[in-house]
């Protein structure tokens, strides 16, 4: 229990709390109406196609040819940055990070600038966290939040495409601001993609899956499809599929379901719900992290625009608001020469500057 509790933490204590949750509401046949089935049915198929490309080559191969020959510090930087901040409205924020910043630790490591690991990961993340907004499919929050609110993506765009123009330019910014020295990158190895039949197959399969979130098929057939396709084609992709996020989802929709049921808390989270969505959105996401905040307030207001924003913008902050952010700090870990207690500084301090400048201007403009 120690173990799992420390390998999976989210999930082990949305489980709890859904415990705890059923000792005041009985479980029922009710709590099959709290789940969103067509969230956890595009999860699953989103997660084992990227899982596929991913192991096609294809983000190896466009990082490669993206960074061969950058002639500065400035130039790599932002090249290492803007990567998981694009190919994240696509993979999602975890699996942007999870591609580069090892990649990352690699390239910087063989020109010799260790010291650029902290400030360009800490970015990477930031990159991903703020990238992933930009579309539906970027994040499980922002999907679970189309999916509930019925919103079209023209709606969503309108929404969040402003907070990412601003990320974008804050983000570039930052990147540049150091000083610039000439680098020399290459690659004693030349990536390329391994199964192009495959990657196909899977680009296909990403089509039929936006064509869900854009509400042309039903998630039910493309679940069907992308299930049959993997038993056919890559049935070792079934077992790259995190099943805990999953888990973690049901437990948080049985637990926000039960809160649901009891007037005390309704009544409590309703009222500041009331008051100001996107604000109370952005604080909940710092201690809970934002994929559980957008699952458990959801169920107490109609504003599930400002719980968007929020949860967006929310994942800046604490290194829990997002646990993509996590990810980073486990393989800066991993890195010679790592300091946890100054990646913490460096990471808060960013964090911070990045979600007050945001969250103030979302106020600005509500």
């Amino acid at each position: 229990m120690k173990n799992f509790f420390k390998k999976e933490p989210v999930l082990a204590i949305s489980a709890l709390c859904a415990l705890l949750s059923m000792a005041a509401v009985p479980p029922s046949a009710a709590y099959l109406e709290y789940i969103d089935w067509k969230v956890l049915g595009l999860l699953f198929c989103l997660m084992a196609v990227v899982a596929g490309v991913q192991a096609c080559g294809l983000f190896d191969v466009l990082a490669q040819k993206l960074l061969r020959g950058c002639g500065g510090l400035r130039k790599l930087r932002l090249m290492l940055v803007l990567l998981p901040f694009f190919t994240s409205m696509l993979i999602t924020n975890d699996v942007a990070l999870i591609t580069f910043v090892p990649f990352a630790i690699a390239v910087l490591g063989a020109v010799g600038r260790k010291d650029q690991y902290i400030p360009v990961i800490v970015l990477q993340t930031v990159a991903a966290n703020l990238g992933s907004m930009a579309l539906p499919v970027g994040n499980p929050q922002s999907l679970f939040l189309y999916t509930k609110s019925g919103m079209g993506m023209g709606e969503y765009l309108g929404v969040l495409g402003l907070y990412a123009a601003l990320s974008l330019v804050g983000i570039v910014a930052a990147s540049l601001a150091v000083k610039e020295t000439p680098i020399e990158v290459s690659f004693e190895k030349t990536e390329t993609i391994k199964n192009k039949k495959l990657l196909g197959i899977y680009g296909i399969l990403f089509l039929l899956a936006m064509l869900v979130v854009l509400r042309v098929l039903d998630y039910r057939l493309v679940t069907v499809i992308v299930l049959a396709a993997l038993l056919i084609f890559d049935r070792k992709m079934l077992g790259k599929v995190d099943y805990m996020l999953l888990l973690t989802f049901i437990c948080f929709f049985v637990f926000s379901g039960n809160l649901g049921g009891l007037d005390a808390v309704k009544t409590m989270l309703t009222g500041l719900l009331s008051k100001n969505a996107m604000v109370t959105s952005v604080l909940a996401s710092q201690v809970i992290s934002n994929v559980p905040a957008a699952v458990l307030l959801s169920a107490f207001t109609e504003d599930l625009t400002g719980l968007l924003i929020g949860t967006n913008l929310g994942g800046l902050g604490t290194i829990i608001a997002s646990l993509a952010s996590l990810i980073s700090f486990k393989y800066y870990l991993r890195a010679e020469g790592a300091s946890a207690g100054k990646y913490m500084i460096h990471f808060t301090i960013v964090n911070v500057i990045g979600l007050v400048i945001l969250t103030a201007a979302a106020l600005v403009l509500a």
